[in-house]
């Protein structure tokens, strides 16, 4: 993603930008272990400021476990662990918390669908891709409008679809990219279940000569954040910003695989939002070319409440 923000500090790389906020979560993590650093007789303890890579891809907290990384920390292994990340809301200089679900569990499958080629003049002889892929994008809808409950969370999205090089060439086979996010692993499943069922119905109503390929290209856990550590980060929030800077934090259909970091220690988390954006900014979504948050109070916020929340332990 080309960055499109006109801004001094904006990506001159073609395809690279500041397109999640990462360049302010590290600035906001430095700023925290510099705070606390300088400042070793307000609090005791071990403080371990983790920066992980290849959130967007879902795969950088694994690679960070099979590098060892509960091995390499086991002399002070962690008791509580703490995220955060840069949201749309709430406005910059506020901070947003909830107890519970956070962020979706989100899966991502190459779907790859068989044909039969032919010339476009001659469909008959031929078993169109095209059209396969085209049914299976129609099916998908009725998955969460009608196999999951209205008050179920569920998100299937069809985000490409590659087929064929030339108007006149039925090719032989289709690529979709498809989508899947969900609040609860339940429901998680039965929306896995039900691509992999509608995907091979339809290859098989369409006369298909091979059977599809369907491969996780990525996936992310559920965010479930503890309501112990959930209520003591709040309270120490409210403390350090007083109750109108501290928010609930809606469910964010975003996800995160910071989970597995903790999972693997057997240590609880939660992970909170700090807003990004001024009153009267255009508010723009994250992963998108023209994302760029406030560079302040976000990055004093963020810091602070790096801070604020690790004396709630540590203090």
């Amino acid at each position: 993603m080309t960055e499109a923000t006109g801004l001094e500090y904006s990506s001159t790389e073609p395809g690279k930008m500041h397109a999640c906020g990462h360049d302010a979560h590290v600035a906001s993590g430095l700023g925290a272990a510099a705070l606390l650093a300088k400042n070793r007789s307000a609090w005791s303890g071990t403080y371990i400021a983790l920066f992980q890579p290849g959130e967007e891809t879902g795969k950088g907290a694994q690679a960070m476990i099979d590098d060892d990384l509960v091995g390499k920390l086991s002399a002070v292994k962690p008791d509580v662990c703490l995220a955060q990340h840069v949201l749309t809301v709430p406005e910059s200089g506020n901070i947003a918390t909830r107890s519970g679900a956070v962020l979706s569990a989100g899966d991502s499958i190459k779907v790859t669908v068989f044909g039969k080629g032919s010339h476009g003049s001659m469909p008959h002889l031929g078993v169109d891709p095209a059209v396969l892929a085209s049914s299976i994008v129609l099916g998908l809808q009725g998955i969460v409008s009608r196999e999951i409950a209205p008050s179920d969370f569920g998100v299937v999205t069809v985000g490409a679809i590659k087929v064929g090089s030339a108007p006149n060439v039925i090719s032989d086979r289709a690529e979709l990219l498809i989508n899947v996010r969900a609040y609860d692993n339940a429901v998680r499943e039965k929306i896995l279940q039900a691509v992999d069922r509608i995907v091979r119905a339809e290859c098989q109503a369409s006369g298909s000569p091979q059977d599809p390929t369907l491969e996780t290209i990525a996936t992310f856990p559920l965010t479930v954040n503890d309501p112990a550590v959930t209520e003591a980060v709040t309270q120490a929030f409210t403390q350090a910003f007083g109750a109108d800077r501290v928010h609930e934090l809606a469910p964010v259909p975003a996800s995160e695989d910071f989970s597995l970091i903790p999972a693997a220690f057997g240590a609880p988390f939660t992970y909170w939002g700090n807003g990004g954006f001024l009153p009267g900014m255009p508010v723009v979504g994250n992963h998108n070319p023209a994302f760029a948050p406030a560079i302040q109070p976000t990055l004093r916020t963020g810091t602070e409440a790096a801070v604020a929340a690790t004396l709630a332990y540590l203090g």
